[in-house]
């Protein structure tokens, strides 16, 4: 058994990487400021003691120092592309200025492990090849992506520098429950919330665009897996698939609300056309593969969603 701490673990991805973590007799503790995350994330999650606090804090800082984890799970992170091409400087001072925060209070702990949640899609930018490997030329089309990128070189330093290894995990489109449909981020989140209310949906764009659309609990899995063999390096977490953003629509109106219109508006600064990852690397390194399919996912999904109507 090991000790965890994982950030942004109220959250969507991060609570059910807790669950992954506890269904692996670890200790978990979470750090969170509960500002897009919900305790109610992690109500079954009787034995994780959470600690509500800002990942750019004094604080958190200083209690990733006492407790002295062996691993952190770095999910906390400002997620939402148009937000970083609106505000830049919010999305550095989270994604770049909280992460170097929380691994300040490693430097003193030679032989800890980051899992950091980094992105398949947004550091690529728009791909000559499809899949994308890890080696894909990095030119993101975005400051998230440029941000998770950073954090990647950080962590690269900070194994340098003080001994502290990590797993970069560069997700592709995560969707599931818990996924807040209240933001800019979580196209299937949103259009699960709209079609349940028998509401018309916009894509953004022609639809054409494709996603690499990756099911939240495959997700939690490879970062278990990371955290059971210490793996080195960034691997690309996702199912190799392209779906467009009209297929999806399509599939979730099927599942909710037939009638319902699909309405299209002009395309948001910041996103790709096409964003499609190679997984290999994470099936060779990790002995991970995608295990939920997209249609699969998605029934999971609105019937979740479902009951919170």
């Amino acid at each position: 058994m090991a000790k965890v701490v994982v950030t942004g673990g109220a959250g969507f991805i991060g609570s059910h990487i807790v669950d992954k973590l506890l269904a692996r007799n670890h200790e978990v503790h979470v750090i969170d400021d509960l500002s897009s995350g919900s305790r109610d994330n992690l109500a079954h999650a009787s034995t994780v003691t959470l600690h509500v606090l800002d990942i750019r804090s004094q604080e958190a800082k200083e209690a990733v120092e006492r407790l002295s984890p062996d691993f952190v799970v770095h999910a906390a992170a400002q997620v939402s592309v148009r937000i970083s091409m609106d505000q830049p400087a919010l999305d550095t001072e989270l994604n770049v200025t909280g992460l170097v925060n929380i691994l300040s209070g490693l430097k003193d702990r030679k032989g800890s492990h980051v899992v950091f949640l980094s992105s398949g899609g947004a550091i690529y930018g728009e791909q000559v090849a499809f899949p994308a490997k890890e080696d894909h030329p990095i030119k993101p089309e975005s400051v998230y992506g440029l941000s998770k990128r950073v954090g990647e070189e950080y962590l690269e330093f900070w194994s340098r520098t003080w001994g502290v290894t990590s797993t970069s995990l560069r997700l592709s489109n995560v969707y599931g429950p818990r996924q807040n449909p209240h933001g800019e981020a979580g196209v299937v989140a949103i259009f699960c919330e709209r079609l349940l209310a028998n509401k018309s949906i916009t894509v953004n764009g022609t639809g054409k665009q494709t996603r690499d659309f990756v099911y939240v609990e495959d997700v939690a899995e490879a970062v278990g897996r990371a955290v059971d063999t210490r793996c080195i390096g960034e691997f690309n977490i996702g199912t190799s698939k392209e779906t467009t953003v009209t297929h999806l629509a399509e599939e979730l109106r099927a599942l909710t609300a037939p009638t319902a219109e699909i309405l299209y508006s002009e395309a948001k600064p910041g996103e790709q056309m096409r964003s499609c990852i190679d997984n290999s690397a994470a099936k060779e390194k990790l002995s991970w593969s995608p295990k939920v399919d997209f249609g699969q996912g998605l029934r999971h999904t609105v019937a979740w969603y479902g009951t919170k109507k």
